[in-house]
């Protein structure tokens, strides 16, 4: 006859049998879901290739074998148009997103800033106009506010007389524009839903850079910083869009070759917007001048 022998409860040890079923069940699927999300890539880079622009089509065909297996291309982005050197990495993730209309990265962002600044430099005005790198301010993986405004200061304190600094801006999952003249202590914001100022962390950040620069060049400058928001900026039609406005924002207020002119234009509300074509030429010009650097 069968009889149970009372055990004490807390000499029993279950989790020490059943966690690792559990976490290697996890790491299966993590490593099925990367291997999913890579296949998904090389599909789609080639399945869309047809229907976009040329320079966009030749792109995504070249990475369709390039970005296999999960592998990159390094891009090199020289000291002259964030204040220093740095490496990034494009994966075919960037392109997918850049060809499918998806929400960008940063790495798309800074990529397009670096077309820029060779627009820049054709136009002659790298005295007039300079970047802030979007991953040294960003609301995730930046740094606390001080470090990103540590970051601002350290890019503004660079400054030639009257030189706008554009700061692309990530709050987790929205971009937005800042131009900065740390000269007249002004900031200029441009949000593609055309909110009206920032609020919390990113004004303070804004602020306390500027407050770094003044410090720094022994300057009294404001008090305060003067905000203008422009609400006349054509605004996103829907909630994935930002990162492409706020590209087509720093490429029409270069290609004006007049810092004064986006002022005039866009301070006010008015009916301005950009057409698909609008923001398909900006596309073509960042798959183009990939394709120029690595096809």
């Amino acid at each position: 006859m069968r009889s149970w022998v009372a055990w004490p409860k807390q000499l029993i040890i279950r989790s020490l049998v059943k966690k690792p079923i559990k976490d290697n069940a996890k790491k299966k699927r993590k490593k099925k879901e990367t291997a999913d999300e890579d296949s998904e890539v090389q599909f789609s880079l080639a399945s869309m290739a047809p229907t976009l622009p040329e320079s966009l089509k030749m792109l995504c065909q070249w990475g369709e074998d390039k970005f296999r297996d999960g592998r990159t291309i390094s891009f090199h982005i020289e000291p002259e148009v964030f204040g220093y050197s740095r490496k990034t990495f494009l994966m075919g993730s960037d392109v997918r997103q850049l060809a499918s209309m998806r929400e960008l990265s940063g790495t798309c962002i800074a990529v397009y800033q670096r077309y820029l600044y060779e627009q820049l430099i054709a136009y002659k005005m790298v005295d007039m106009v300079a970047f802030i790198d979007p991953s040294l301010i960003g609301a995730s993986g930046s740094g606390n506010r001080t470090v990103r405004a540590q970051h601002i200061r350290d890019r503004l304190v660079t400054a030639k007389p009257g030189q706008m600094f554009m700061l692309p801006y990530n709050s987790c999952d929205h971009w937005m524009l800042t131009i900065v003249n740390p000269n007249q202590g002004t900031a200029y914001f441009l949000d593609p839903l055309k909110r009206r100022l920032p609020t919390g962390d990113w004004m303070s950040i804004v602020e306390t850079a500027l407050g770094m620069y003044n410090s720094e060049r022994k300057r009294k400058g404001r008090s305060s910083v003067m905000w203008k928001n422009l609400a006349g900026i054509p605004p996103q039609p829907s909630n994935k869009e930002c990162g492409y406005f706020i590209m087509r924002y720093m490429r029409d207020i270069i290609e004006d070759k007049d810092l004064s002119l986006f002022l005039v234009k866009w301070e006010r509300r008015g009916s301005s917007h950009y057409t698909q074509a609008d923001i398909n030429q900006m596309r073509n010009e960042w798959a183009k001048f990939v394709v120029k650097a690595y096809v």
